[in-house]
């Protein structure tokens, strides 16, 4: 019976969609085409800065996170068992290493960074002969297994009569319920409350936590990207970097960094860990982030490559300028000594 009154009250909202007059169907389609035109007008200077998406920036930020092996295939925390050993020829061992290479690439694959999502504050109908007769709110989920959970069709029917859409907080439950996620939870664990946060940065568990977190919650939602923030922020704060080095997470918190304009930190922890290469390239890709910036201008007019990328950044754009002039010339010393040997 509940299905059948919510059936009859969506085709009542479609009658009275249908019904609307002409005069107002052609005014609703000129509006739209006139925000779609405002759209289009924008675009161009929305386009100009490159997304996280890019496979140019994917390219660049793959490169930076590093591949360390071992560290990525690290075993999980388990039962010990005493160790096995193969015997191999150099090329069984040649193609046993390419694998273990291409399982850590596989799992150095970055998630995705998204916008906050929109609130959801569609009502459908509201019928005031439903008014009071029920304590509880009614929730109708379309469980079909073929459709997208984004797309799927989610509404809940008030105690006052209002039929409305449900909001991201209970389509997540919801869906959860129908059709759960291994590891995920109805309620999020404590953990990511920001004073036990704190406590779990302090053993340097930030891998830990973003894992958790994208299990958890979905890539647009506030918590989501609260989490990330305050982890970004913290490893940020105590330079702790190399912590997400080669790990999934890595070329989030620098696309974090980069959009913040605060490389310094991470240029500077590059150069003291002999990684010139790497250094040289988030500049680069500061520059792509940040076009209209002093820096990135003066090295378009020079031409500049390599170093003289770093020269420009520390001169133009660096607040620890002196700590990066430094490490390239230390950087330039050794380079010398060697040549000379």
């Amino acid at each position: 019976m509940a299905a059948l009154g919510t059936a009859r009250c969506l085709l009542r909202s479609y009658s009275r969609v249908k019904n609307v007059p002409k005069s107002k169907q052609i005014f609703l389609n000129c509006t739209t085409r006139t925000l779609c035109s405002g759209t289009q007008d924008n675009a161009p200077s929305e386009s100009a800065k490159p997304q996280f998406t890019d496979p140019v920036v994917q390219d660049i930020l793959t490169r930076i996170t590093g591949l360390d092996v071992p560290r990525i295939l690290k075993p999980l925390q388990q039962e010990r068992k005493p160790p096995t050993y193969k015997l191999m020829t150099d090329k069984q061992l040649e193609q046993a290493m390419e694998l273990a290479a291409e399982q850590a690439k596989s799992q150095l694959k970055m998630p995705p960074v998204l916008p906050e999502r929109k609130p959801i504050h569609d009502v459908l109908s509201v019928d005031k002969v439903l008014d009071g007769m029920d304590t509880a709110k009614y929730v109708f989920t379309d469980i079909t297994y073929n459709i997208p959970h984004r797309e799927r069709f989610i509404v809940v029917r008030e105690t006052d009569g209002t039929l409305r859409k449900a909001n991201w907080e209970e389509r997540d439950r919801l869906i959860q319920v129908y059709f759960p996620k291994e590891g995920r939870k109805l309620s999020p664990p404590l953990i990511f409350k920001e004073e036990n946060l704190r406590m779990v940065f302090s053993q340097d568990r930030y891998e830990d936590v973003l894992d958790l977190c994208l299990v958890q919650f979905e890539p647009d939602s506030p918590e989501y990207i609260r989490v990330h923030t305050l982890t970004y922020e913290e490893l940020e704060k105590h330079q702790k970097y190399n912590l997400l080095r080669s790990t999934r997470h890595f070329g989030g918190m620098v696309w974090y960094l980069l959009n913040a304009r605060r490389v310094d930190g991470l240029i500077v922890d590059m150069l003291k860990r002999e990684m010139l290469q790497d250094a040289v390239s988030l500049v680069s890709l500061f520059h792509m982030v940040h076009p209209h910036s002093e820096s990135a201008q003066e090295a378009a007019r020079q031409q500049a490559t390599g170093t003289d990328l770093l020269k420009i950044y520390a001169q133009k754009e660096s607040q620890r300028s002196g700590y990066i002039e430094l490490a390239l010339q230390a950087h330039e010393q050794i380079d010398v000594q060697s040549s000379s040997a």
